[in-house]
């Protein structure tokens, strides 16, 4: 393929991951609900936007930026129509170390490289992959960032700056050390009443953002009464910075592009996730995978420009977005545009929130993200599930969120094919011997034996295969029925081989039937083939093989020969098995 016709299908597969007129269409059908729902949404969004800015270790402005600009090119760009896009918890608990260890550039180039990798993925139509994600990952996964999300806020929380370290669990312990060595009881009130108020609030009435009144009152609290225990966020700049590329790091671009993979790798994973819990919300709305990759791909290229943290579709905010009556992508850009407003106009009165009350929306959105009807019915289904949810959950506390992700979706593949070679069969069935005299048939069973082989034979339990074939009893033929294999790799073409080897070393003929035709290719690839034809043993049906087990019977002078008329097997031919 030439240069030219390469960049004209690069160019025409980008072409079509654009915006086009559906969406115009999709925009202008119910826009007063999709301007109320982005309203709401962006309540919702402002103080966990300025919760995760904090975390991330940039501040609450990155956290204002990424909501505004990341917000509105993924509901532009991106495949749902419900999507709303941000900070996350999942990608903070990513971004913590990389700041630590970094600084702001570190995390800023990160955001950018894990863009055009996002936007590679969607043009190399990575999207459907997704699918193979299996939900006890999903659930362990969620778990542990709830986890991760809940324990990261406890310094704040106690009112304490986030002791030194980078593993959660012991930075959470020395912050609990320091506590109890000077209590400050006042922020301690503060995230708890925030939390409190937010879940209590969320079963009484679940269409009022308790979280934005909660952050209200805790604010005014503070102020009023000038409690020296709760500090607020700070200064915030009055609007966005301008678009620079000057905080790339380019000097620790190659020890900075594994933490790229990662951000990439768990921004697709969070997105398609969080767009397909839309779709399961509503009904006749189906994303574009594809087109999601790419819509968070532009996203995270121009967050950093404006000095935002990478995002990644929104579970939580997506959820709200849902259920408040959003049927296009106009609410969640609506929702990025009120917060830009806010962020142009409020930015002295958002300054002074205190950090404690941000952590309480944090902790109880971590407690909100918690199904727990939906991980007992997971751990109930089966034991593999229940070792898949506990131990991704496990790795995503102990380890960082895409190793966690890895380490489960490798135990669910080893589980998996341990399951599927589980179902792979070798029964012994009867002999339809045809209109042969009661004698003859008794002395067919002495020297054949039948054996259907059900199920797939590969590498997962193709040897279990040989052990129990190698031990067929003394017998001086074995037919093979192979109709029902389902699957065959050339591991078990090979076993398949060795197994009739050895069985005519013990002067045992293997006979074959109802081989498909896709299989012949991987048995004539490893010599399997070869082996069952030289002798003329390969036969299109059962009837057949036993005729010609008992020609090889009676060359070989074990069964004395029938008569003309007897020697043609009359019985009703099967199909191929």
């Amino acid at each position: 393929m030439s240069v030219l016709s390469c960049t004209r299908s690069l160019a025409g597969r980008v072409a079509s991951l654009l915006p086009g007129r559906s969406d115009l269409a999709d925009v202008r059908r119910h826009p007063r609900r999709d301007l109320l729902a982005g309203l709401t949404v962006a309540v919702v969004a402002l103080p966990l936007a300025l919760g995760f800015g904090v975390s991330s270790g940039l501040g609450a402005e990155a956290g204002l930026a990424t909501a505004v600009v990341a917000g509105a090119l993924a509901a532009v760009f991106g495949g749902s129509n419900l999507q709303v896009s941000g900070p996350t918890g999942a990608m903070t608990v990513v971004l913590v170390p990389i700041a630590a260890a970094y600084g702001p550039g570190g995390v800023l180039t990160v955001g950018l490289v894990a863009g055009l990798l996002l936007v590679a993925l969607a043009v190399g139509r990575a999207g459907k992959y997704m699918q193979y994600v299996p939900a006890p990952v999903v659930e362990g996964f969620t778990l542990g960032i709830a986890g991760v999300i809940g324990l990261q806020q406890v310094p704040n929380a106690l009112g304490l700056d986030k002791p030194e370290g980078e593993q959660i669990l012991a930075v959470t312990w020395r912050a609990v050390e320091e506590f109890a060595q000077a209590p400050n009881w006042t922020a301690v009130a503060f995230a708890a009443g925030v939390a409190v108020v937010m879940l209590a609030g969320a079963r009484l009435r679940p269409t009022i953002p308790f979280s934005i009144v909660a952050v209200i009152a805790a604010t005014i609290v503070a102020q009023v009464f000038r409690l020296d225990g709760a500090p607020p966020i700070g200064d915030l700049p009055a609007g966005l910075p301008a678009p620079s590329l000057g905080f790339l790091d380019l000097g620790s671009l190659g020890t900075l592009l594994p933490s790229a993979v990662a951000v990439a790798a768990l921004a697709a994973l969070e997105s398609l996730l969080s767009a397909s819990v839309a779709d399961g919300m509503t009904v006749g709305q189906r994303h574009d995978p594809d087109r999601e990759l790419f819509g968070q791909g532009l996203a995270n290229i121009a967050a950093p420009l404006f000095g935002g943290v990478p995002a990644t579709g929104a579970i939580a905010r997506t959820a709200v977005n849902v259920r408040t009556g959003a049927s296009s992508r106009l609410a969640a850009l609506t929702h990025a545009a009120v917060l830009a407003v806010i962020v142009f106009a409020a930015a002295p009165l958002v300054s002074r929130i205190p950090l404690a009350a941000l952590a309480g929306v944090l902790l109880a959105t971590a407690i909100r993200m918690v199904e727990v009807g939906s991980l007992r019915a997971m751990t109930k289904a089966t034991r593999s599930d229940a070792v898949i949810l506990v131990l991704t959950a496990a790795a995503t506390l102990a380890l960082d969120l895409v190793q966690a992700v890895i380490i489960g979706m490798v135990v669910a593949g080893v589980l998996a094919l341990r399951a599927v070679a589980k179902q792979a069969r070798m029964d012994q069935v009867p002999l339809d011997r045809g209109e042969y005299t009661a004698e003859e048939q008794a002395l067919l069973a002495e020297h054949i034996v039948a054996y259907r082989l059900d199920g797939p034979l590969f590498f997962a339990g193709a040897h279990r295969f040989l052990l129990e074939l190698a031990e067929v009893a003394d017998v001086r033929v074995v037919i093979l029925r192979m109709s029902r294999i389902t699957t065959m790799d050339a591991t078990g073409a090979l076993v398949l081989k060795d197994a009739v080897r050895k069985l005519n070393r013990r002067d045992i003929a293997v006979m074959t039937t109802g081989i498909r035709p896709g299989h012949r290719q991987v048995l004539a690839s490893v010599g399997a083939l070869e082996l069952l034809e030289a002798h003329g043993r390969v036969y299109a049906t059962t009837p057949e093989a036993i005729a010609g087990a008992r020609t090889h019977l009676e060359s070989g002078g074990f069964l004395r020969a029938l008569p003309v008329q007897q020697t043609a097997v009359h019985a009703r031919e099967e199909p191929a098995r």
